[in-house]
C-alpha cells in the first residue's frame, strides 16, 4: 500500500481543487462539478485501471517494470541480442521520460506534504504563515531519515496509508449519504457534456484531472518488487475504491457548498476531525513522497548498471532486500529541490501546475515505448498496435497539452529539471564514448590477440608469480592497464587473466550465463562476467565462480591493475567545450572503479595516463 500507492493514494488531497481555482479555474456550478468529477473517476479507470494494471503490466522485462526496464525491453529482441539502431532511436526519448520522472520525484514530496499541512489554515487563519517553515521541517526529517533504510520507514508508516484508505473511503460515503446526487459523477456522459458546454475552453480542466493519475508509473516500477497479481488485488479492493468514494464525498461538499472549492478534502471533513485528519494526512503524504524517493534511488541504480550516470555512492540498507539501497548524493539534492520548491512557490495550489506536465509527460514516454515493445518484440501488427496504443495516447496528448497551457504558471519547473538530467546524461553517454576513442581503445581479432600474448609470453617479460587480473571495457581487445604494465613494469604475472564486467538489457543473469572462460595462451585466459542492470557488480565473486571453469584463482596472490585516466585539453576536441569541461567534473567526481567492483583495496594497482579529449 504504502510503496504503490502512496501517491496515487495521496492526490485526494490537491487535485480536484486545481479544476476550480487558478488562472484557469472553472466556475463551481453543479454541472461543472459532477462533469469535472466524472472526468477524474473515468480517468482513473482507463489510465490506471486498463492502460497500466491491464495492459502496460504485461510488458515486463524479466518481472521488472519502469521506463529504464521498458527501454531496455524495446531495445532488444526475444533473445536478449540489443539492436544498436533501435537503441540509438529509443535511448533519447528513454532518457526524456527518465529525466521527467526525477522532476517528479523533486515535486511530489514537496506537493504532497505542502497540501496537507495546509489543512490547518482551514481551521484557524493563525497557522497561515506557518504553513511554509512546518512542511520545510517536515521535508528535512524525511530527508535525514533515508539512511535508516525503506524497509525500517516502511514497518514505521506502512500500516498508516490503510488507516488513510479506509478513512477517505469512509468521509466519502458520509458525504454522498447527505447528497446522494453525486452518484450521478460515475455516469461518463456527465464529462461529455462538460466538453460539449465547454469545447476547448475545457481543456485545460485536463491539467487538474491528471493529477488524480499522479504515482501511476511507480505502481509500473514497482512491480519487480511485488508482482502483477497482489498490485492488482490491493488497488481493486482497497485503493480504487477509497479514491472512488473520495472524489464522489468532494463532489458532494462543492454541490453542498461551491465556495468551498478552494479546499474541497479539507471542506468535506467534519469540524471536530478537522486536526486529526492533518496529522493522517501529513503522515500519508510522507508515505507517498517515500515511494518516489524510493523510485528515484532505484532508478539511479538501474542508469548507473546500464552506464547512463557515473558511478554513484550506493548504500545498502538491507541485508536480505537488494532493492533496498540509498544514495546519499541523490538525496540531498532531491532535498534541495523539493525545499526550493516550497519556498518558491508557497502553495501546492500554485505548486499544481509544475506538477501535471512531470505526470502527463512521463506517460507520454511509456506509451511510445510499450508501443515499441508491443510491435517488435511480441510481433503486433501494426493495426493492433495503433489501435491499442492509440487511443492511450489521444489521452496522453490531451493531458500533455492541457498542462502546456501552464507552462509559464510553473510548467516550466520539470522541464528545466528533466532538461539538466538529460544534459547530464547525455554528457556522460558521449564523453565515454569520445574517452574510449581517445584511449585508443579498439577490438582485436583473436589471431593479434593469441601473437601479441604469444610475444609478450616468449620475448623480454619477465615473470612472476601469483595472478594478475585487468580489468577492460572490450571483450574483443586488450585492457589498457595490461599494455602500461608491460610498456613500463617489463613484467607478467604467471596466470594473466582479462576481465569484462558486462551490464546487460536484462534485470538479471542467470548463473549459468554469468561467466564466459576463453584460454588465449598459456597461462593467460580472458573472462567476460556478465551482471544485470538490476544486479551489482561482485569482481571477487565472479572470480570465484570463473574457477568452476578451470581459472587459477586464489584471492591471496591476486592483485587487480585498473586504468584510471586523466582528461585534458586535446588539439581535436571530440567534444564541445562545456560539455568536455563538465564531463570532466562527472569523472573526477564518480565512485571509484575499486569500491564499484567490490574490489579488496590493499590488492588494486592503478595506472593512470592521460587522454586527450
Amino acid at each position: 500500500m504504502g510503496i504503490v500507492f502512496g501517491d496515487l493514494g495521496t492526490s485526494p488531497l490537491y487535485a480536484l481543487q486545481d479544476a476550480f481555482v487558478g488562472g484557469y479555474g472553472i466556475d463551481a456550478s453543479p454541472d461543472n462539478v459532477l462533469g469535472v468529477v466524472s472526468l477524474f473517476i473515468w480517468s482513473l479507470l482507463l489510465v490506471v485501471c486498463v492502460k497500466y494494471l491491464v495492459i502496460i503490466m504485461r510488458a515486463d522485462n524479466d518481472g521488472e517494470g519502469g521506463i529504464l526496464a521498458l527501454l531496455a525491453l524495446a531495445a532488444t529482441d526475444n533473445s536478449g541480442v540489443v539492436h544498436p539502431h533501435r537503441a540509438r532511436k529509443l535511448f533519447l526519448l528513454g532518457v526524456a521520460g527518465s529525466a521527467l520522472l526525477y522532476g517528479d520525484g523533486a515535486i511530489t514530496p514537496a506537493i504532497s506534504v505542502l497540501s496537507a499541512v495546509e489543512g490547518l489554515k482551514m481551521a484557524t487563519a493563525a497557522f497561515d504563515p506557518f504553513v511554509v517553515p512546518i512542511t520545510v521541517l517536515i521535508l528535512l526529517a524525511l530527508f535525514a531519515m533515508q539512511s535508516r533504510g525503506t524497509g525500517r520507514i516502511g514497518r514505521v508508516f506502512g500500516p498508516v496509508l490503510l488507516l488513510w484508505f479506509a478513512v477517505i473511503g469512509a468521509l466519502g460515503i458520509w458525504g454522498v449519504a447527505h447528497r446522494p446526487e453525486s452518484l450521478q459523477a460515475l455516469d461518463p456522459r456527465w464529462g461529455v457534456r462538460f466538453f460539449l458546454a465547454h469545447g476547448l475552453h475545457g481543456i485545460p480542466v485536463l491539467g487538474a484531472v491528471v493529477l488524480c493519475l499522479t504515482g501511476g508509473e511507480a505502481l509500473y516500477a514497482d512491480m519487480g518488487h511485488f508482482g502483477k497479481r497482489p498490485i492488482r488485488i490491493a488497488w481493486f479492493s482497497v485503493a480504487l475504491p477509497a479514491l472512488v468514494l473520495s472524489y464522489l464525498g468532494q463532489c458532494a461538499t462543492l454541490l453542498q457548498s461551491p465556495a468551498t472549492a478552494s479546499s474541497p478534502f479539507y471542506s468535506s471533513t467534519p469540524p471536530w476531525l478537522l486536526y486529526p485528519m492533518v496529522i493522517l494526512a501529513t503522515a500519508a503524504t510522507v508515505i507517498a513522497s517515500q515511494a518516489l524517493i524510493s523510485a528515484v534511488f532505484s532508478m539511479t541504480r538501474q542508469a548507473m548498471q546500464l552506464g547512463l550516470t557515473p558511478r554513484l555512492h550506493v548504500i545498502h540498507t538491507s541485508a536480505l532486500e537488494m532493492g533496498q539501497v540509498y544514495l546519499p548524493s541523490v538525496n540531498w539534492a532531491l532535498m534541495l529541490a523539493c525545499i526550493a520548491l516550497v519556498v518558491s512557490f508557497g502553495s501546492s495550489t500554485r505548486l499544481a501546475a509544475a506538477f501535471g506536465l512531470a505526470v502527463s509527460g512521463t506517460m507520454f514516454v511509456t506509451t511510445i515505448l510499450f508501443g515499441a515493445v508491443a510491435h517488435r518484440r511480441w510481433g503486433w501488427s501494426w493495426t493492433r498496435t495503433a489501435f491499442v496504443t492509440g487511443g492511450f495516447l489521444l489521452l496522453d496528448i490531451a493531458f500533455l497539452g492541457a498542462n502546456l497551457l501552464k507552462l509559464l504558471d510553473g510548467g516550466w519547473i520539470p522541464l528545466l529539471i528533466g532538461g539538466m538530467i538529460s544534459v547530464l546524461l547525455l554528457t556522460w553517454q558521449k564523453g565515454r564514448i569520445a574517452l574510449a576513442a581517445a584511449a585508443g581503445e579498439k577490438a582485436w581479432t583473436p589471431e593479434a590477440v593469441a601473437a601479441i600474448m604469444d610475444s609478450l609470453r616468449n620475448g623480454s617479460c619477465s615473470r612472476v608469480g601469483g595472478t594478475a587480473v585487468f580489468l577492460g571495457a572490450r571483450s574483443d581487445g586488450l585492457p589498457r592497464a595490461l599494455l602500461h604494465n608491460v610498456k613500463h613494469n617489463r613484467v607478467l604475472h604467471a596466470n594473466v587473466i582479462l576481465l569484462t564486467v558486462e551490464t546487460l538489457f536484462v534485470p538479471h543473469v542467470t548463473e549459468a550465463h554469468r561467466v564466459e572462460v576463453t584460454p588465449l595462451a598459456d597461462g593467460v585466459w580472458r573472462v567476460v562476467g556478465r551482471f544485470g542492470f538490476m544486479e551489482e557488480p561482485d569482481v571477487p565473486a565472479l572470480m570465484a565462480r570463473s574457477a568452476q571453469d578451470g581459472v587459477p584463482w586464489n584471492p591471496a596472490d591476486t592483485t587487480y591493475f585498473l586504468g584510471r585516466e586523466t582528461i585534458v585539453d586535446g588539439p581535436n576536441p571530440a567534444l564541445s567545450s562545456w560539455r568536455a569541461k563538465l564531463f570532466g567534473v562527472m569523472v573526477r567526481n564518480a565512485r571509484s572503479a575499486t569500491s564499484f567492483f567490490r574490489l579488496p583495496p590493499n590488492r588494486v594497482v592503478e595506472l593512470g595516463v592521460q587522454v586527450e579529449l
